[in-house]
Parts: C-alpha cells; sequence; structure tokens
C-alpha cells in the first residue's frame, strides 16, 4: 500500500524559545523568510504525500492561519501588482490536503501520533518532526519512502553522530540490510536505545525525526506505558513492533539542522541564507564584514 499521508507533530510548548514562543508556536519561528513547519510539508508534498496531518494544540492557531487562504492579503498583493509575492502566498495555501488534530495533554512524541490514529486509518503513514529540517537533492522522507517500498516495513531515519552525542538521540543497533540497496545504507534494526551513555550505545547511528510507520504502531503505541515524565515514547512503541514485524533504519542523503536548538536555530537561517541566490552574495559581504 503506497504511503500517502503524514503526520506532523505540532503541540509542544516550545519552552527552549522563550520568551519568543510564548505567544507563538515554535514551528511558526521563520527560518529566512519561511516558518520552520513550511519545510517540513514541502519536504512531504515533495515525496508525493497526499493529506497532511497537523497535531496541535490551543496555543497553535497560527500555524491554522498560516496555511489557510487569505483573501485580504491576497486582494492587497494584486491590487499592488506584486504577482510573484501572491503567487508565493496562494502556493502556501495549495500546497496539500491539511487537515488538523487536537492533543489535548502534552504526553510526548507517542502520544501525538496516536492522536492521528483514526485520520490516517490503515495504512503506512510518515512522521516528520519539523524541527529537523533536512536539506538535500532528495527529499528525506521520500528516501525513507523508497526505502519501505522495497522492505514494506516501517523505517526510521538515521544519521552518524560524534559518540559523545550519542546521549542526546534515540541510537539503533543494527547490521547491514544487504549490498543490493542504496549502497549500504539500508540497516536492520536490531535493537533501539533511547539517550544512551556513550559508554552504552551500540553505535554512533542516531534516529533523527523522520518516519514511515506501518499502522500496527497504533496498537503498540495503546500499549506502551508512560516513560519517565509521565510521557508515553515512540521508540518504545517501535521496540514493542519489532517483536511482531521487522524495522529498518535509513541513512540518508542530505543536510540535517537541528531547528529545534537555539544553536541550531542559527546555523539553519545562516547557511539557508547563503544558499539563496537572491541573497547569498550580499549576505556573504556582510558575514566577513562583522568582526570576530
Amino acid at each position: 500500500m503506497r504511503v500517502r499521508k503524514a503526520v506532523l507533530p505540532a503541540a509542544g510548548w516550545g519552552t527552549r524559545f522563550l520568551p519568543a514562543t510564548k505567544a507563538q508556536p515554535k514551528e511558526m519561528l521563520p527560518l529566512v523568510d519561511k516558518p520552520v513547519i513550511q519545510y517540513a510539508v514541502e519536504e512531504a508534498v515533495a515525496a508525493g504525500i497526499e493529506q497532511i496531518i497537523i497535531v496541535t494544540s490551543s496555543q497553535k492557531r497560527a500555524i491554522e492561519d498560516h496555511f489557510d487562504v487569505s483573501y485580504e492579503l491576497e486582494h492587497l498583493l494584486e491590487e499592488r501588482g506584486d504577482v510573484e509575492m501572491l503567487r508565493r502566498i496562494k502556493h502556501i495555501s495549495d500546497l496539500a490536503q491539511i487537515a488538523y488534530v487536537r492533543q489535548k495533554e502534552q504526553l510526548g512524541l507517542g502520544h501525538a501520533v496516536l492522536m492521528a490514529k483514526e485520520l490516517v486509518g490503515h495504512e503506512p503513514f510518515a512522521v516528520l518532526l519539523s524541527d529537523d529540517v533536512v536539506v538535500g537533492d532528495r527529499p528525506c522522507i521520500g528516501q525513507l519512502i523508497h526505502a519501505y517500498n522495497e522492505t514494506h516495513s516501517s523505517v526510521v531515519a538515521v544519521m552518524e553522530v560524534p559518540h559523545e552525542d550519542t546521549s542526546r538521540y534515540g541510537v539503533i543497533d543494527s547490521e547491514p540490510a544487504g549490498d543490493g540497496f542504496d549502497h549500504g545504507r539500508l540497516h536492520r534494526v536490531k535493537g533501539l536505545i533511547e539517550k544512551p551513555h556513550p559508554d552504552n550505545a551500540p553505535s554512533d547511528l542516531a534516529i533523527i525525526g523522520r518516519y514511515v510507520l506501518t499502522p500496527k504502531i497504533f496498537e503498540k503505541l495503546e500499549q506502551t506505558q508512560r516513560g519517565a515524565g509521565g510521557e508515553i515514547q515512540l521508540t518504545d512503541a517501535i521496540e514493542a513492533l519489532m517483536q511482531e514485524q521487522e524495522v529498518y533504519a535509513y541513512a540518508f542523503e542530505g543536510t540535517r539542522y537541528d531547528a529545534g536548538t537555539t544553536m541550531g536555530w542559527l546555523k539553519a537561517s545562516v547557511e539557508l541564507a547563503l544558499q539563496r541566490p537572491d541573497l547569498s552574495a550580499e549576505f556573504r559581504d556582510y558575514l566577513r564584514s562583522v568582526p570576530l
């Protein structure tokens, strides 16, 4: 069955960015001139996703407004003759079919994914965490969908991280899935450890915020006990899923920015601006002039 739907959890408080996120969602913080969440939606659409399901909370109305039609703004741009900006604004509301579901309690990533169960139904689906901005020639989630089509199993995105940083991630224990698929990028997952001490990390392959999951994951999420902080962890449910189905990891091609931290957001802002043809030359000149 084809992967047609994507879930974007976006209900968290964004406390790392306070006070900027006191009255606006962290997902709406701009990277250059687009909000963080729009990068994830555009990635999903580029990979062939037809329906986006955004899991929100009562404080996230700005996300819904952003992807909705803004008749007044469009009328103003049309009157001014700003055809290019009018095209860009219309593009946002035309990106995809977007549905919203509320997560009334902040009970972790696993719980957020579970909130989308009724809208996803009995089919495989993608999960994208918009804090992880991935830039590359091929959409990251599209690479995972390709791996799913080959394996018909759940697939998580992984990247190699410095060994001393493994305590910040979920880390996989794995074995190669064979040399015949994408030059050894595909791994068969044997185990997962959430934020292991470097001495206990089974590898340096860390899970980042891209997943393609079979619908069986919902059953496992419903059975998963709350862990630290009273949260339902997605990695716990994936571990349970591995008892019945194979799970794979895919070492994706592309550059990942952790826009969920202040430093990661700053790095992404600078590097994405340098990739923009309309900004890069002037911005490079400015950076060279900054005394360090």
